[in-house]
């Protein structure tokens, strides 16, 4: 009896050369392109390889499917990997992850991305931190690690406090979303554009002609609302705070003269990991004043102290895994979190501190 055909096994990320540009293709596409630790090497095999290619000039990412251009990391199997006390493999991916994201932000061609659909966590970080990011209509942005007792990482803790006013602490402490309006306004895309056009602007990427002169030509005005933005001056006015619960504060007294919006922001921070928002608001607050290699040792000492605590590995339960959204946070409430607690997350690891990548010239 003959053996079963078994279908080919489809590679998770596509790589080819097609004209002046290093192409890379998020190729996951029933996981939402959700990253692999394989995927984040393959990746990073190839950025090393295209580095010193003369023939490419610029790389562009997309991912497969039309959905997603990729929706995080594979928080199940980080779970799964930490929940049987194989922390330094769950730390493996995050180290490499890291290294990567530094390689993108300081990557010596220009780095297009190509983004019309979801991007949030891992997603965020293979995107937003390149050169040139493009916003389709279908873009949907978020870092939504608080619900899930994480914290935004992947550069959140540089580019977060960067967007104008108090938006970045505002998307780190509730974890909503935003769209393509919001993208421009904000600075975290560079173009937008009608998602038709994708096709077309990824040949014309391909060509001679500078990556800054093929996206001028294609660029547009956004066709979704900035509807954060538009919020600009309550998100302001409710998160300068130093403090989750000042903010929280100024939330419900807004809330009480009337304005639903801040009543509704409240009721969704309320569902959110204590400690993960004082963590969160902690990394906003101290990314001011870091550079991007500084930024990400920081977030390498967060993720080492949060791999072996409680508050992730329940949110992943309640969010993911049995999907009942009754997550029992430890501590329950903000003020349980004490500073001290807090600051431990930041503590210098020592020998196990993250080495930011050498940058091929």
């Amino acid at each position: 009896m003959s053996e079963p055909i078994q279908a080919p096994v489809e590679p998770e990320i596509l790589v080819e050369r097609r004209g002046s540009a290093g192409l890379i293709t998020l190729n996951r596409p029933k996981a939402l392109n959700a990253l692999t630790l394989g995927m984040v090497r393959e990746m990073r095999r190839a950025l090393d390889a295209f580095a010193v290619d003369p023939a490419v000039t610029r790389i562009v990412v997309t991912g497969a499917g039309g959905r997603a251009f990729c929706a995080g990391g594979d928080i199940r199997v980080l779970h799964d990997l930490g929940k049987a006390g194989r922390h330094a493999e769950a730390l493996q991916f995050w180290r490499e992850e890291y290294e990567l994201n530094i390689l993108i932000k300081r990557y010596p061609k220009p780095y297009v991305s190509l983004i019309d659909g979801i991007v949030m966590g891992g997603g965020v970080g293979v995107s937003i931190n390149g050169s040139h990011v493009v916003a389709g209509e279908k873009f949907v942005f978020a870092m939504p690690e608080v619900g899930i007792g994480f914290f935004p990482d992947v550069g959140g803790t540089y580019f977060l406090p960067r967007i104008p006013g108090e938006i970045g602490a505002y998307f780190a402490l509730t974890g909503e979303r935003m769209k393509q309006g919001d993208a421009l306004s904000t600075g975290l895309a560079t173009h937008a554009m009608a998602s038709e056009r994708f096709t077309e602007v990824l040949d014309a990427l391909c060509g001679r002609e500078t990556v800054d002169h093929v996206l001028e030509g294609f660029a547009d005005v956004a066709t979704q609302p900035a509807s954060v933005t538009a919020r600009r001056a309550a998100i302001d006015a409710c998160f300068r705070f130093d403090a989750v619960e000042e903010t929280m504060s100024a939330l419900a007294a807004a809330a009480a003269a009337g304005d639903q919006w801040c009543g509704q922001t409240l009721a969704t921070m309320r569902t959110k990991s204590p400690t993960s928002m004082k963590i969160a608001l902690a990394q906003v607050r101290a990314g001011r004043a870091l550079d991007f290699e500084a930024a990400m040792t920081t977030e390498f000492r967060i993720v080492s102290r949060i791999c072996r605590g409680h508050d992730f590995y329940e949110g992943v339960r309640a969010v993911i895994i049995d999907k009942d959204n009754a997550p029992r946070w430890q501590p329950a409430t903000l003020d349980e979190v004490t500073p001290a607690m807090v600051e431990a997350h930041f503590a210098p690891l020592g020998e196990g501190e993250l080495v930011p990548p050498a940058i091929p010239r």
